[in-house]
């Protein structure tokens, strides 16, 4: 037997999942359920070790299959770096095709290495790095308790990328609210040139039933926005944004609307800030029913979608059933959807215990 954690990125679905941590060491990001209700803890090396003898037999037959390893959970290389050698010397040893590793780190954590030790570590086969920056700027990263200031973003990516890792940055349009938004765009973006990282992985806030942001959306500290107004942010962040060889992607995350916003910016910019361009302007009524379909389905559809006479006729009534006696009836029936697409508690606990 062997242990494994709740979460990994979508691109590494198909790796082996090596758990050298247990849940995360911050934990108190308003917006993130995953680990909520259960305690960090780091793993000995032996302990891993022991479990990636144990994957090692059960896929004996299979060995030479396995190409790459995701290290969980949260912030892996919170543990020593020497620790974190070798246990990437010992995978490899145990699964010799192995081409890549990757893991989750916090910004705080990233800063406090040297670029030596991310050398060392890429020497060693970690060739990737996701971090959630979530926002560029103070006031969100504050509002949201994420832990981290722009200035640790700043220093641990910067680190990462003169190791020559690739660093792929996660950040979560709608998080600030309405209020917030012009300046979570500006300054996300101005943080991301700075930066300049492989990917920035796009992450649309959902709003879980039992966060505690739900009290300040009730006192209204924070004012929830529809996804037309967060396409719009996305387009301010976008247009923001140098035309840098950083893969801008909205393709790997049900969640995100448009995912077709996906590709290399010194390459696709003005192509996504067309798509973008091409959903504010639709009408309001073809807006909600590109919504609807999108969020009530896991499958990509165009723009054009909205075209169809059919669709329109089809997904009408059941918009206008949603809003009957309730003007933001719509709204909230596509966050309830949105709210089921993201990580889930792993316990009953209370966020806040």
């Amino acid at each position: 037997m062997y242990e494994q954690g709740v979460i990994r990125p979508p691109s590494e679905a198909q790796s082996l999942l090596v758990r050298v941590t247990r849940n995360c060491p911050w934990n108190q990001c308003l917006f993130c359920p995953a680990y909520k209700g259960t305690k960090f803890s780091r793993r000995t090396v032996e302990e891993v070790k022991t479990d990636i003898d144990n994957m090692a037999k059960e896929y004996k037959n299979h060995t030479n299959m396995i190409k790459s390893a995701f290290l969980q959970d949260a912030d892996s290389l919170v543990l020593k770096t020497a620790d974190i050698l070798e246990i990437l010397h010992y995978i490899k040893e145990k699964f010799p095709a192995l081409e890549r590793v990757t893991t989750y780190a916090r910004s705080t954590t990233l800063k406090r290495k040297t670029v030596e030790e991310f050398k060392q570590l890429k020497e060693a086969g970690l060739i990737r790095i996701h971090a959630g920056m979530e926002s560029g700027s103070e006031t969100v990263l504050k509002m949201i308790k994420k832990g981290i200031t722009p200035e640790d973003i700043i220093e641990g990516g910067t680190k990462v990328v003169a190791a020559g890792i690739s660093l792929s940055e996660y950040i979560m349009p709608g998080v600030g609210g309405r209020t917030l938004s012009k300046e979570h765009a500006i300054e996300t973006a101005r943080l991301l040139n700075v930066v300049k990282p492989d990917f920035i992985r796009v992450r649309t806030f959902a709003l879980h039933p039992q966060s505690p942001m739900q009290k300040m959306v009730l006192e209204g500290t924070l004012v929830p926005m529809t996804d037309e107004e967060i396409i719009a942010e996305i387009r301010l962040l976008v247009s923001n944004l140098d035309e840098m060889h950083s893969y801008f992607s909205c393709g790997d995350y049900s969640p995100n609307l448009l995912m077709q916003v996906d590709g290399y910016l010194d390459e696709k910019k003005a192509y996504m800030l067309s798509e973008l361009d091409k959903f504010l302007a639709l009408t309001p009524q073809q807006q909600k029913v590109y919504s609807f379909i999108r969020r009530s389905s896991s499958m990509h559809y165009p723009l054009e979608i909205v075209y169809d006479k059919e669709v329109i006729q089809k997904v009408m009534p059941e918009i206008e059933r949603l809003e009957k006696g309730d003007p933001e009836g719509f709204y909230r029936y596509i966050a309830t959807l949105m709210s089921y697409m993201i990580p889930q508690p792993q316990t009953d606990t209370d966020w806040d215990s």
